[in-house]
């Protein structure tokens, strides 16, 4: 979820295509690839009552943070080697194990899965207009990173309040503006890679993931307060 590289984008012609052609055809293929441990993730937890591992939801939500953000951690370290793929990999299992609940209760409704089904939709033509109008940008992209920093903070500070709140219409806000925000930062990695600031294939699939991730159950949650009736 983070902007990690001060870039300079005025540079832009200075790198080698060829490496960032290179790199981003990887990104590309190591996103594809992770999708499949994120459906056997998926596929197992359904089997498995994830909050029934827990005494409360809280200790589901901490377990949640401390595997993402622990294995984020541990991923961008080994950014550059085999590592660091197959952690990439352990994540998204990870990851689609922990989504598996989301899922299932949306499954539920009679409607479930034509939500879900629209929410994917929905992601892939967000990853493709994002990734189109990077490919075809020739603005300066720094501006964007620190909006997208400014934009990470509001989030975080916004789940935390809603933790203790609760409050629905505060609930579809945040889902909002995440997927605002994981759109702009589909965007800025892939413009990142092609302009050189990004040197490693690992990392920005990782965050390429976390993205769509981020945007498919936000879509997810609003999705389910406008159209189901339970």
């Amino acid at each position: 979820m983070r902007p990690h590289n001060n870039y300079d984008f005025t540079q832009l012609g200075q790198a080698s295509e060829s490496q960032q052609a290179v790199v981003l055809r990887k990104a590309y293929a190591l996103l594809g690839i992770s999708f499949l441990p994120c459906a056997a993730g998926a596929y197992a937890g359904a089997s498995v009552n994830f909050y029934s591992l827990f005494s409360n939801s809280w200790l589901s939500v901490v377990a949640f943070l401390i595997f993402a953000y622990g294995l984020s951690f541990a991923i961008e370290k080994n950014r550059y080697n085999n590592v660091g793929i197959a952690l990439l990999m352990v994540f998204t299992f990870g990851i689609g194990f922990f989504v598996s609940p989301l899922l299932q209760f949306a499954l539920a409704s009679p409607i479930g899965s034509q939500i879900v089904g629209m929410a994917a939709m929905m992601t892939a033509g967000v990853f493709l207009t994002m990734a189109t109008i990077a490919h075809h940008s020739k603005s300066d992209m720094n501006g964007i990173g620190q909006f997208l920093f400014v934009g990470a903070v509001v989030l975080i500070i916004g789940m935390i309040l809603n933790m203790f709140l609760q409050i629905p219409a505060l609930s579809l806000t945040i889902s909002a503006g995440f997927v605002i925000f994981s759109s702009l930062m589909i965007m800025w990695q892939i413009r990142t890679v092609i302009a050189g600031g990004e040197d490693s294939a690992t990392s920005a699939a990782l965050t390429l993931f976390i993205s769509l991730y981020n945007i498919f159950t936000s879509l997810v949650h609003i999705l389910l307060a406008i159209m189901d009736d339970r």
